[in-house]
């Protein structure tokens, strides 16, 4: 299943990393893609809800848009 999530507050590469560290850790099987410039994360492959993933970006500190 293909997602995508509109998260502001990612400002660096280190903010990516967090992300997309915070999104493995909840689904190791799924693929993550982040284009900071658009505010975009992409997650396909993942068996979890959407509510999960972004449940786990917002514990990282970054809004995401519904």
């Amino acid at each position: 299943m293909n997602q995508t999530f509109t998260v502001t507050g990612m400002t660096c590469g280190h903010c990516e990393a967090s992300v997309k560290r915070a999104l493995l850790q909840l689904d190791p099987g799924a693929q993550v893609q982040i284009d900071r410039s658009q505010n975009r994360v992409e997650v396909s492959g993942s068996q979890q809800s959407r509510e999960a993933l972004a449940a786990a970006i917002r514990e990282e500190g970054y809004d995401v848009a519904a």
